[in-house]
């Protein structure tokens, strides 16, 4: 679980990272356009959409921009359309890394994830040639809190497990299914977590010493950087003196 919570912390500073280019509400809004047509624009009926708005939120998007998309999604306004595409391939040491992308023009998207693999010393590998190394779960994390407290609401709320973090933060592991029940079951205890999501939890770790995890780094970052990804996973652990020197 350590490494979970180092990996937690590379998406927040690329987090910071996009939102200071302007990128993260360009990405926000085409998933919420994909979850919207997916299951509708209700957000009481469809987990999705409430997921990817509870994301648009947190990064401060204003109201009527996401009801704007929720409504080009629904059908209600003329927009693209985009396609749901996941790409699959290897970065240094044999390291696992599953691209998700929003694509109105798969030719240029797959183009530039392969661009960005080779020139970053790795390989577009072919579909499920990794999928199969990563496990979908929810995380509900907390720097810190009453653990026993945090244990006995995610339990008895349906969490599949509850993690303390050497650093003393704790994270509730839940299924897809289970997330927004315990993590409402949590809130309403008066237990706000500091970071949520659903996200592809590796099976297995693969460490890297600090040039290889420079360089593999380099890799993660270009591939977040194109405008067509939405979500960069990959299986690599790299410790928390390797992340202070990066």
């Amino acid at each position: 679980m350590a490494g979970h919570s180092k990996w937690h912390n590379i998406q927040h500073r690329k987090g910071a990272q996009d939102a200071k280019r302007g990128k993260i509400f360009t990405k926000l809004i085409k998933e919420i356009v994909i979850a919207a047509k997916a299951g509708g624009g209700v957000v009481e009926n469809n987990p999705g959409l409430r997921m990817v708005i509870d994301k648009a939120l947190a990064a401060n998007m204003k109201r009527d921009t996401i009801e704007n998309a929720v409504k080009r999604g629904s059908g209600d306004l003329e927009g693209e359309n985009y396609d749901e595409v996941r790409y699959e391939g290897y970065g240094l040491g044999g390291t696992a890394i599953m691209v998700d992308t929003l694509t109105d023009n798969r030719n240029r998207t797959v183009a530039d994830v392969r661009h960005a693999f080779s020139k970053h010393g790795g390989n577009l590998g072919t579909d499920g040639s990794v999928n199969y190394l990563f496990t979908k779960q929810g995380f509900i994390s907390f720097e810190s809190g009453d653990e026993d407290q945090i244990m006995e609401v995610a339990l008895d709320s349906g969490a599949e497990d509850v993690v303390t973090n050497e650093d003393g933060s704790i994270d509730v592991i839940t299924t897809p299914e289970e997330f927004f029940t315990v993590k409402d079951a949590l809130t309403d205890a008066g237990l706000e977590s500091t970071h949520s999501q659903v996200t592809m939890e590796p099976s297995t770790r693969v460490e890297l010493n600090l040039q290889d995890a420079e360089k593999f780094m380099k890799l993660i970052d270009r591939l977040e950087d194109l405008d067509d990804t939405q979500e960069v996973y990959h299986n690599a652990d790299i410790s928390d003196e390797v992340m202070a020197q990066l």
